[in-house]
């Protein structure tokens, strides 16, 4: 399996392009601010053919870019049920900044409107999509439709995270939509049982595994939120 991260823009967010090959079709996670030229360098250097875009949760930093990206392919967005609203607005459903200053800081006219093709997902759900079989699991906390997604690559474990956890921390609960209860909740049941081997790539900061993180993660060794 191929799998292409990088941070971009302001908040660094993680985005990601994963594919079982070159050539092969692929899907995009989290195109941020300033992901589109990283996303299409990707895609045009490995000959990949993007399939969907995958949204971990709709916070402004991980969904800067969606519209233009679904647009640009031809493919649709798929988001949790409960997050489908931010969506709509993105600037206005995320952060306390200003929304006309968060629109001065696009490049292009559909940077932070709404992508033509959204599918929904309801809770936990698996789909198949670009040869992978993807388990979208609903771990609210730091927004009430945040998703842990998860897939095999080569035989082993991986999981995109989102901001529900980062390698040494977790993701804010005090935001709209968060809540302390509901990312216990989270990092209790969808976080602690999967595998020790299982690579988490998260929505900002380096590449991990849950054994790393379930040996020296202080939200996840005590069971506190922040």
């Amino acid at each position: 399996m191929l799998i292409k991260g990088f941070p971009a823009g302001s908040w660094a967010t993680n985005a990601y392009v994963v594919a079982t090959g070159p050539g092969e079709p692929a899907i995009i996670i989290d195109p941020g601010q300033d992901s589109i030229e990283g996303i299409q360098e990707i895609v045009r250097e490995n000959r990949l053919k993007p399939a969907a875009v995958l949204l971990t949760h709709g916070h402004i930093d991980h969904i800067w870019s969606v519209a233009p990206i679904s647009a640009d392919f031809g493919i649709p967005a798929l988001i949790h049920v409960d997050d489908r609203y931010r969506l709509a607005d993105p600037a206005g459903s995320s952060f306390a900044a200003a929304r006309e200053q968060l629109l001065a800081m696009t490049k292009g006219e559909l940077e932070l409107t709404e992508p033509q093709d959204i599918e929904i997902i309801e809770h936990n759900k698996s789909l198949t999509i670009a040869g992978v079989e993807w388990d979208f699991v609903h771990a609210p906390g730091h927004t009430e439709g945040s998703m842990v997604i998860k897939a095999e690559r080569n035989g082993d474990p991986i999981a995109f995270t989102g901001d529900v956890l980062f390698a040494g921390s977790i993701g804010r609960t005090d935001l709209p939509g968060g809540s302390l209860a509901a990312m216990t909740h989270s990092l209790e049941n969808v976080i602690l049982p999967m595998p020790d081997q299982t690579w988490v790539y998260p929505g900002h900061g380096p590449i991990t595994t849950i054994g790393s993180e379930r040996a020296t993660n202080p939200f996840l060794s005590t069971g506190k939120g922040l």
